[in-house]
């Protein structure tokens, strides 16, 4: 929102600069995001004076240029070159000295020390076109009067600005408008300058009504409009505005219009109140009706365009049409012409929700909109009326032929707030002085009706939508005391968090880094989709989806039920601008709702949010070389990758169970696989052939592979621990085989087990390399084992060698009866 800097002085007159108030509005929780100079005239006139031609003679080398003298007020005078034909001698001029910009639109040159024909110059007299007064280039800009040496833009009065850019956060209706913001100023002023400035807010005591015609009648329907006043004002001249209305507005971004509509916009930004005038001429059967069209209907705006209404809207109508989408944008054939005689008024208040709904229904953003939106102050209509009609009558003439007609079914409230200050000391981490809680509040119009030691009962105004509760107040509160004058503590508090195991993001990482080495392109969609594409789908049916209460459009109306769809449309994007050979994956949470669960159920039980990592592959792996033809995208590479990733997971891939497309119930893939946790017997993972039908829809016609894992599924089975990483032994191992006859249903597992279990310490490994079942003995066989023997430590002798050797054959024959062969 842009702010005026020379405008918000006429209502907080103080000397701070430009800079020093975004600062202090900054700290208050008013973000300035930028200043912008603006100048009248561009480039300001800077190095323009005043001068008098003392001399003016024929230059000897041409027979159109002229050798002139200036007095611009300095010990010497200026020679000057001069092409103009009306320059003479006595003439009070205007003189672009040495190192003064020229401007032409865009374009501009810089004045220098030079020579003309052979004549020193050192300026230039200008025109009205060279000082950007009009585009007269006819001859030089001849003065009544002037001193000479005096600056250009001192005598020309010309007024420079700076504009303060505000990031308006959606919680600060208050501050929409400069007196808004100046009120603001003004609390911070007092509160950390100690500087008394009063808010200058302009009167309206003066209104009174001309003569008292009958007023228009005004209906509304208070679920769209709380409250709607209007007056008429009649015999108004509809002309230009004023220069200073004109510069007013454009310093703010708004192109002057005509007197009247100028008016409107310069309240709105002056108080914040939205208002429209209405060609009175044009308000059929005298009467004002706030409700809805039926949905369809066609209604023309202001800029031309016909739009078709969703039944929803604040419609603004007279006894037979609309005539205004209410809060949002004016009709095109009630508005005020050149040609307007009579006028009715509008200042209302429109319900918030209603107007941001239908503003983006309709693409519109107004200025209107963004005030009604963010919630406009409901008890400042009648003042807005009242600066308005004053002005009007200023400007356009005419006179207010009715008294205000103010319909207010409901009165809004002021919100009514206990603040204890033992809960805003805690809250704050400071403990302000009692008064000076009190002299903020006052200072923002927040009246504070009861105090004492304890706490205090604060009526917080209208204009202060988002202050209802204790905290709202104590940032209010804070904001104005400023947040960099709470101490800093000495003393740091923190909590160790848990992070739960597996980490999810870095196995994210990890597999994103792992798909990115192997070629494939990273996507991020929308979360939001089509809803046609669930529309008679037997894998993801619409009654499943969730849809956008507000959607914005029909592209874009509910939440994805799968990864598939947005894949596809980015391969048809790639496909099209030739780029046919892709492998891409994506990240992405799906949504589905759960048919027949209860409203009363929690958010989770009634709807299911799921992570999913898609992969496609399309075209060929690589690009054609010397070495051969690259090898064409398959179902195989696709697994492999599938399987890889799962491997990269240390998930076993013994556990998973495949089965094939006719059994796995997915009509999308024309030929594919299913993979199955087997204990859980859940899927975790599809991949195969997308089939014709599906990729004709996208207009693809060459083969897509896809993928779509079960993220969290896959997560759930992954082993709990990390992998454990040891250095390297710096000492050998040794290697002991042993031949064993055991009986016949000895499983080599519980052989392992005895034998590490006989040293932890220094049996690192037991490996079977041999079975051999055809002995005498019917009911024995022989088992040939490695056993590896090392110590961290040291080089092991033959001595504990042997021990260690000794003790494994000897428990293996207590145990299971092994015999050494």
């Amino acid at each position: 929102m842009k702010i005026s800097y020379n405008w918000l002085k006429q209502y907080v007159p103080t000397t701070h600069n430009a800079q020093e108030v975004a600062d202090l509005l900054t700290f208050s929780g008013l973000e300035v995001e930028g200043l912008e100079k603006i100048e009248s005239i561009k480039g300001g006139l800077e190095k323009y004076v005043i001068g008098k031609v003392l001399t003016c003679v024929a230059h000897p080398n041409s027979d159109h240029l002229h050798i002139t003298t200036v007095d611009v007020g300095q010990a010497e005078p200026l020679h000057i070159v001069c092409g103009a034909p009306n320059v003479a001698e006595g003439q009070i001029v205007v003189v672009a000295t040495i190192g003064a910009k020229v401007y032409d639109g865009d374009e501009c040159f810089e004045i220098k020390k030079s020579k003309l024909r052979g004549e020193p110059s050192e300026g230039m007299i200008c025109s009205e076109k060279e000082l950007q007064l009009s585009d007269n280039h006819d001859g030089i800009m001849v003065l009544n009067d002037g001193v000479p040496g005096t600056l250009a833009k001192e005598y020309f009065h010309l007024e420079e600005d700076t504009i303060l850019e505000i990031g308006l956060t959606a919680n600060r209706s208050d501050a929409t408008s400069h007196i808004g913001v100046g009120r603001d100023l003004v609390a911070i002023l007092a509160s950390q300058r100690n500087e008394k400035v009063d808010l200058v807010v302009p009167s309206v005591d003066e209104f009174k009504v001309d003569n008292n015609s009958k007023p228009v009648t005004i209906n509304i329907d208070e679920s769209l409009c709380g409250r709607y006043s209007g007056l008429t004002i009649s015999n108004v001249e509809v002309k230009e505005s004023p220069k200073w209305l004109k510069e007013r507005l454009d310093a703010v971004g708004i192109r002057s219009i005509n007197n009247v509509v100028d008016i409107t916009n310069f309240v709105l930004m002056e108080v914040g109140q939205p208002l429209h005038a209405f060609d009175l001429d044009k308000v059929e059967g005298n009467e004002i009706n706030v409700k809805t069209m039926p949905e369809g209907t066609k209604f023309v705006t202001l800029d031309g365009v016909e739009r078709k209404l969703n039944g929803k809207e604040a419609m603004v109508c007279n006894a037979k049409e609309p005539m205004c989408l209410g809060g949002i944008f004016g009709g095109e054939d009630s508005g005020v012409t050149m040609q307007t005689k009579n006028i009715f008024l509008e200042s209302a208040y429109f319900n918030p929700v209603v107007i941001r709904k239908g503003a983006k229904y309709h693409g519109l953003s107004t200025d209107a909109s963004f005030r009604y939106e963010r919630g406009a102050d409901p008890n400042i209509t009648v003042y807005a009326l009242k600066r308005a009609a004053m002005l009007i009558k200023e400007l356009a003439g005419g006179q207010i032929s009715c008294e205000i007609n103010d319909v207010y079914p409901k009165v809004i409230e002021r919100a009514c707030i206990d603040l204890s200050f033992d809960y805003l000391d805690s809250l704050i981490g400071k403990v302000i002085e009692r008064n000076k809680i009190k002299d903020i509040l006052e200072g923002l119009n927040i009246e504070v009706k009861d105090m004492d030691d304890k706490h205090l009962i604060a009526l917080v105004p209208t204009n202060k939508v988002d202050v209802t509760r204790p905290c709202d107040l104590a940032e209010e509160i804070l904001r104005i005391y400023g947040y960099n004058n709470i101490d800093f503590p000495y003393n740091v508090k923190s909590s160790l968090s848990y992070n739960p195991k597996p980490d999810k993001e870095k196995i994210q990482y990890t597999i994103t880094s792992f798909l990115a080495a192997n070629g494939f392109n990273e996507t991020m969609n929308n979360s939001l989709s089509v809803g046609a594409y669930y529309e008679n789908n037997e894998d993801y049916p619409i009654e499943k989806s969730v849809k956008i209460l507000n959607a914005l459009s029909s592209d874009l109306n509910v939440m994805r039920q799968t990864l598939l769809y947005s894949g596809l449309e980015v391969l048809a994007f790639n496909i099209n601008r030739n780029v046919s050979n892709l492998k891409t994956f994506e990240f992405g949470n799906c949504y589905q709702k759960n048919i027949g669960a209860p409203d009363n159920l929690k958010v989770d039980k009634r709807f299911k949010e799921e992570k999913h990592l898609s992969l496609f592959i399309t075209g060929k792996l690589s690009n054609d070389s010397w070495q051969g033809k690259a090898q064409n995208a398959d179902f195989f590479y696709l697994k492999n990758i599938v399987f890889n990733v799962l491997q990269r997971l240390r998930i076993n891939i013994n556990n998973i169970e495949q089965i094939e497309q006719k059994d796995c119930g997915t009509k999308y893939l024309s030929q594919g696989l299913s993979l199955v946790n087997k204990e859980s017997k859940k899927v975790i993972a599809v991949l195969g052939s997308v089939n014709a039908d599906l990729k004709k829809r996208f207009d693809i016609k060459q083969d897509v592979f896809y993928a779509d894992l079960n993220w969290e599924a896959i997560i759930k089975i992954m082993p709990k621990k990390e992998v454990q990483y040891a250095n390297i032994s710096k000492f050998p191992a040794v290697k002991r085989d042993l031949a064993l006859v055991v009986d016949k249903d000895t499983s080599f597992a519980s052989i392992e087990q005895i034998v590490k279990d006989c040293d932890k310490k220094l049996i690192k490994s037991v490996t079977l390399f041999d079975e051999y079942t055809k002995l005498q003995e019917a009911d024995k066989k022989q088992y040939a084992i490695s056993i590896i023997l090392q110590d961290e430590e040291k080089t092991l002798n033959a001595k504990q060698i042997e021990a260690v050797t000794d003790k494994v054959v000897k428990t293996l024959e207590n145990k299971i009866g092994a015999k050494l062969r």
